[in-house]
Parts: structure tokens; sequence; C-alpha cells
């Protein structure tokens, strides 16, 4: 671990942090946020609309745009085990102790480090060998020294096909082992976190499910990109339609569900139909029990032509 790092870095803007590009350089987790004050400028219709019957809802949330919303009650976080400044985790700490919220921290196994280099086989070889098990138990202990409750998502999305992410490249077999090993190292070091399996919602999806005794809560990614939905479906889906596929897919394992990403682009209706009913409670989704908003701009281009969708709920003349 290199944790050498000040925690001055903590005023440096995440916005300039999110490369195009599969790694990213940052030394402090990203979705701690840097700006409090009220936002200003245009606000879209985005912000998911929130009734007294709707599932918990949360955010990945870097720009402070739900800072002072009170329905928000999951702050997301996303940090790397490797060249990250553990220390500033206390920030986040008490920016969702201040807002009654609950820790969400998706932890990746790699560096964001632009000179990070490792293959898929050479990550996993090591995990299992426990070359990795200290950076685990970093993580996971200072996890522990915080006050709000906190649920560890490791190693996300790992039957994509899109060759984001390092661990995706894994049979799995070797996914389930590597995941078994790093939860039971955490769980030595945190006694009070809930774990979260949290695959895209691709089909296959289930040969990656490592247990029912290191999983707490299953994840999955739901985005709906209009255009993207007229290309490929031959029409406009609705969240319920997105996220259907992949419930089904993981309903079986009798655990919870939540929407671990969620974000959605296009005209506004369609923005406005999924913001009335991304958290509403189904009856067919009866385990759905939150959902998680990616307020940002993706980080990972979708393929040709849609580049990087902008999910962010405030428009793009927003003044900070």
């Amino acid at each position: 671990m290199n944790n050498n790092k000040t925690r001055t870095a903590i005023a440096v803007s995440f916005a300039t942090l999110l490369l195009t590009g599969t790694v990213l350089a940052a030394s402090v987790p990203r979705g701690i946020p840097t700006n409090v004050k009220p936002t200003t400028g245009h606000v879209s219709d985005k912000r998911p609309i929130i009734g007294p019957d709707s599932v918990t809802f949360g955010a990945y949330d870097p720009h402070s745009d739900f800072s002072t919303d009170p329905n928000s009650k999951i702050e997301h976080l996303f940090l790397p085990w490797e060249d990250v400044d553990l220390s500033s985790l206390s920030i986040a700490d008490d920016y969702a102790q201040k807002r009654g919220r609950k820790l969400f921290i998706t932890v990746e196994p790699w560096s964001w480090s632009i000179d990070w280099r490792s293959s898929p086989d050479q990550l996993l070889s090591g995990i299992l060998a426990g070359t990795y098990d200290a950076n685990m138990a970093a993580v996971c202990s200072t996890a522990a020294t915080l006050k709000s409750d906190v649920t560890i998502r490791w190693a996300q999305e790992m039957d994509a096909t899109d060759n984001q992410f390092t661990w995706s490249h894994w049979k799995p077999a070797e996914y389930a082992a590597a995941y078994r090993r790093m939860v039971t190292v955490c769980r030595e070091h945190n006694k009070s976190a809930k774990y979260m399996w949290s695959p895209k919602g691709e089909p296959g999806l289930a040969a990656f499910y490592p247990g029912n005794d290191v999983v707490d809560i299953i994840g999955l990614s739901v985005f709906g990109l209009q255009q993207y939905d007229k290309d490929k479906f031959g029409k406009e889906r609705t969240f319920a339609e997105t996220l259907a596929p992949g419930y089904r897919l993981v309903a079986g394992f009798g655990k919870p569900v939540v929407v671990a990403e969620l974000g959605y682009e296009g005209d506004s209706a369609y923005v406005r139909n999924w913001a009335e009913n991304a958290a509403k409670q189904y009856p067919e989704f009866p385990q759905l029990t939150a959902v998680v908003y990616f307020n940002d701009k993706e980080v990972y281009p979708w393929p040709r032509p849609y580049g990087l969708p902008n999910w962010r709920v405030v428009g793009d003349d927003v003044v900070n």
C-alpha cells in the first residue's frame, strides 16, 4: 500500500480525475464530495422521484448534487486497493454521518495509477497466492473504524464482456475463488460490514456466484440510454424492462437485490419516465431493496457511436 499521499489531495476536483480508459490516476477514493455548497445552474429532470413507497435511494455523488437531499440514504464511493489514501475514508464517514446515510464502498482490485500494468492472470494468481491479502486487510480494517454502516462491493461486473475490468477476463470458478478469499480476509478485520456480489447482469452470471455464505447482498448495474435502446432493441425501454433480465438471473439466490449503479440519458420524456419509476417498489421485483444513482459522466466508452453518456442529474451548463 502507498499511504504517503497527503490529505491535501482531497481538494483536487474529482471531475478532473475521471479519465477515459480503464485506469485512473488518483490517491483518494472517488466519490468523496468536494463541494458541499448548493449547486447553481440548470438542474435537469433526471433526479429520481422518491415517494413514501419507494425503495431506499442513494448515490455516487462526487459533485455533491445530493448533498442536501434528504431522500439520499446511501453514500457510494469507489476506491482501488493500491495507491490510495485510506485515511480519507474518515471524511466520507463524517459526511455520511451528518446526513444519516450508510456507506457503500466499491473496492476495485487494481491501482488507478497510469503505471499499473498487471495482466488478468498476474492479478488472479497474486490474489489466490495471498499477495494481496494485505491490501484487502488494510481496506477492511480501515472500514471497521468508521461510524457508518458499511457495505463492501468487491470487483464488480465480473460478467462484463466490454474489457473494462481486468477481473472480467477470469473464468467463473477463478473469480468465485478470488471473491471468497477476499471476503474471508475482510471478515477477519471487519465483523460488521455486509458484502455485495455485483454482476453487471449478463447471461451466464450465475457461474460466477461464490456462494451464499460470502454474499449478503446482490448488486446489478442498470443504465438507460435512449438512442442505444432504439438501435439495439427497436424501442425505448423502461427501468423495469431494463432491470428484469438481470433480476431474473439473480433472484433464485434469495438475497436482497440492489441496483448498485443506476443512470439514464435521453430526451425529456425518456428521462422523466425513468426518474418517475426507477425507485418504485415493483411486485415483480420483491427482493429489490435499493437503487444507487451514478451521478457523473460515464468513465468508460460505450460501443461506438455512443461515447461517454452523461448520467449526472445536473445539466451541462451547471456553474459550481
